[in-house]
């Protein structure tokens, strides 16, 4: 794949980035599909062809030589039906070891372009298999679902789906048994941590159209106006509301802004950038790089919305587009972040229609922080490091002094906020120099964010 090649697939229209039931970053090449009429093995090759051109092996397993053996075997075959030729292609692609390269049946793939769309439908929560453990992970609750007001936490274990052992399951086996008709329930059996005792959740199924922003101001006790972001998903809308909610907060004349990414999942790329764009004027935001080396990199485009201090929100549950979007403040040195460390998921899958309808996401390329950070390896790193409260708190005191990493957050943009209005009170011909020295001295911190 050469330079051009690669500018071409980063930019279409549909980018999508996320740890979920939907993983990864998809570049969505939604070619019409056409009925398959003569042989089922046409969609098991169209699936070998993708994988042998584009797959990034981010684990260091794969081998052609091995591939170009597997194909003469799963082609030598015979197969009599759909389901066939499809259990042929998941064993196809289990030798992979890539969890985020998955085969998608015609309703998972459309279901899936549903998704992006900023509608989903059943318990709310995004899943991953991981590729040590086995396990079938939660990243994280999408808040307002099912899942989340019944206290689903990220990192979660699903041992079990309405009593079938997830042992061996793959992610579309459980998202079949998750998924389901409206108002019905399914049941989950939970691990939480190191705990050597499982529990049981019930959850309603519900069709779940998400809000993907919401904002509001917070008073300080000194009276400053703090503005409050929450992003819930990087989805089609989630840029424009951004967007309004800053325009907003800036004719409410805050002092700085407080970005709460926490247990956001991810969603479009394109939509991450934008985003990053509103508080980054100039600078590198992200580079993706394929697995031939070339490096497609993004950039502020110097029409950022606001330069006002900022603090951003993270934990274990912001992932992908969240990481970019943390990853590209913080080392452009436009914010600090403040909480736990990132989930860890930094490549880049690639959605592909196949011939009769079904659907590939394949890993195509990685992407880096700024920095060169490998978000996948490492995740993002806050400048704070802050737990939550050891209680949980109600979703309408996310946000609020009660939300103890909010707390956090607030104190540090009080400090960032107090020393640029040093920084801008000084008249360098005045007597006030001692002033300001004395009192960044005593700060032990000086910064001009």
């Amino acid at each position: 794949m050469n330079s051009l090649k690669l500018r071409k697939l980063l930019k279409k229209k549909f980018i999508i980035l996320t740890a979920s039931t939907f993983s990864g970053l998809f570049l969505n090449n939604f070619a019409e599909a056409t009925v398959l009429n003569n042989s089922y093995k046409e969609v098991i090759d169209h699936v070998w062809q993708i994988v042998y051109r584009d797959f990034l092996d981010s684990s260091g397993k794969f081998q052609k030589s091995n591939w170009i053996n597997l194909r003469k075997e799963v082609l030598s075959k015979t197969y009599s039906d759909s389901n066939e030729a499809y259990d042929a292609i998941r064993d196809m692609l289990s030798n992979l070891g890539d969890s985020y390269t998955r085969f998608l049946e015609p309703k998972e793939f459309n279901q899936m372009k549903i998704d992006t769309s900023g509608e989903l439908t059943g318990v709310g929560i995004q899943i991953v298999k991981d590729k040590e453990s086995d396990d079938l992970i939660i990243i994280s609750p999408i808040e307002g679902t099912p899942a989340f007001n019944a206290g689903i936490k990220a990192k979660d274990k699903i041992l079990s789906i309405d009593d079938i052992s997830t042992e061996g399951m793959n992610i579309e086996e459980a998202v079949k048994l998750i998924r389901g008709k409206r108002g019905t329930k399914v049941k989950l059996e939970i691990l939480r941590g190191s705990k050597s005792k499982s529990f049981f959740k019930i959850l309603s199924r519900e069709k779940i159209e998400i809000k993907s922003v919401s904002s509001k101001i917070n008073q300080t006790k000194n009276g400053l106006l703090i503005g409050y972001v929450r992003i819930k998903q990087f989805n089609a809308n989630a840029s424009k509301e951004t967007r309004d909610a800053i325009k907003d907060l800036e004719a409410k004349k805050v002092a700085g802004y407080v970005l709460d990414l926490r247990s956001n999942p991810g969603g479009l790329l394109e939509s991450s950038i934008d985003i990053s764009r509103h508080f980054i004027n100039k600078g590198v935001i992200v580079s993706t790089v394929s697995k031939d080396g070339l490096k497609e990199t993004k950039r502020g485009n110097g029409q950022a919305l606001t330069k006002k201090p900022l603090v951003v929100l993270v934990n274990e549950g912001s992932a992908s587009a969240s990481e970019i979007v943390s990853g590209a403040i913080k080392d452009n040195k436009r914010g600090k972040l403040v909480g736990k460390k990132t989930f860890g998921k930094g490549l880049v899958q690639s959605m592909r229609a196949l011939v009769d309808g079904s659907g590939l996401t394949v890993t195509v390329a990685k992407y880096l922080t700024p920095k060169g950070t490998d978000i996948n390896k490492f995740g993002i790193i806050p400048d704070i490091e802050v737990k939550m409260n050891i209680n949980p708190i109600l979703q309408r005191e996310i946000g609020t002094r009660k939300d103890k990493q909010y707390r956090a957050g607030e104190k540090e943009l009080i400090n960032i906020i107090n020393r640029t209005n040093q920084i801008s009170e000084f008249k360098p011909n005045t007597t006030n120099l001692s002033a300001f020295l004395k009192t960044n001295k005593e700060d032990k911190v000086f910064s001009l964010n």
